[in-house]
């Protein structure tokens, strides 16, 4: 796994029969993303809040988002209030972590840049 072309990739249709990224694979292209990017406890999901001056703001992110995820076939649970939202990344059908949700993760890293 190349961390270096994160944000070049694509994600890949994931309807399991794959393992979920144990911790070190998780905390190796973790090293991709921004730092603000949390890992769960269990290794099982990424989370971040975004922070803005005011609702439009706000929901421009989440549309931004929105489109990433339409566009990758990949979408985070979003939590949206007035200035902030709370993003959160899994991959269902795997039960944890998978490249499409650092994939994601770097996208929005990217649009905020």
């Amino acid at each position: 796994m190349n961390i270096d072309d994160l944000e070049k990739k694509h994600c890949v249709p994931c309807e399991g029969g794959i393992d979920p990224l144990d911790e070190d694979a998780a905390k190796q292209i973790a090293k991709a993303i921004d730092p603000e990017w949390s890992i769960a406890e269990d290794f099982k999901s990424i989370s971040r809040e975004f922070k803005f001056d005011g609702y439009n703001k706000t929901i421009s992110f989440v549309n931004a988002v929105a489109w990433i995820a339409e566009s990758e076939d990949h979408h985070p649970d979003l939590t949206v209030k007035y200035g902030s939202c709370f993003v959160l990344y899994t991959t269902h059908a795997i039960g944890g972590l998978s490249e499409n949700d650092f994939i994601c993760a770097k996208k929005i890293d990217n649009i905020l840049a």
